[in-house]
């Protein structure tokens, strides 16, 4: 009798962690699909990165433009740039532009997937709602498939009315905890043509060292 109450408690454990990871993967898919439904996208967000251990906090703020593949990033004062070919770092304060090709690793939150990073290389689970200013927000528990990954984990916070990322929460295996926050989140705004692309000779004339990689 012991026996079979305890396959029947693996059993009802084993299925309502198939329903959760069922509902979260149900709830993404929503997502994904609102994200690519737009022409563009724009973000603004604040950063935060916090190690109790290593006595790291830092706070700041940036913006993201999204069409595409392609974006535009204003981060802790320099800008980063992809055509759709090549990566360029703008940094004013030194006067310097970096040029690279594109190359993204697994574990990495990018620009041009921080709204779709979601959609490979992790299992869901669903995690708490909160009422944030009156704003039902549904926690989704990302866990990487890859044993070697740096992340312990990631809690993505959606908005359930707009189906929009409200938050992010990365914890990593070395107890770095970064958050961002969506301040603002705009679509299909008018674009510059010229959005997506450098002019080299531009920075050029202005001094700019160009290095490139």
């Amino acid at each position: 009798m012991k026996k079979i109450l305890l396959i029947a408690i693996a059993f009802t454990s084993f299925t309502a962690m198939g329903q959760s990871s069922t509902k979260a993967k149900t709830l993404l898919d929503e997502v994904y699909n609102k994200v690519k439904s737009y022409d563009n996208i724009y973000v603004d967000f604040k950063f935060a990165l916090h190690n109790s251990e290593a006595n790291v906090n830092q706070e700041t703020r940036g913006d993201v433009t999204l069409q595409g593949d392609k974006y535009l990033f204003n981060y802790l004062g320099s800008q980063q740039l992809y055509d759709g070919s090549k990566v360029y770092t703008i940094v004013p304060e030194n006067e310097e532009v970096t040029i690279e090709n594109q190359t993204e690793d697994d574990n990495d939150i990018t620009p041009s997937k921080m709204l779709t990073f979601y959609r490979q290389g992790h299992n869901y689970e669903w995690d708490v709602l909160q009422n944030v200013q009156g704003r039902k927000i549904q926690f989704i528990k990302l866990v990487p498939i890859n044993s070697n990954s740096e992340i312990k984990s990631i809690l993505l916070g959606i908005d359930v009315e707009t189906k929009h990322i409200y938050k992010l929460i990365q914890t990593g295996k070395n107890g770095t905890k970064t958050t961002i926050t969506v301040n603002s989140f705009k679509t299909d705004q008018p674009l510059s043509k010229t959005l997506f692309t450098f002019d080299e000779n531009k920075y050029k004339d202005d001094g700019y060292y160009i290095i490139r990689s």
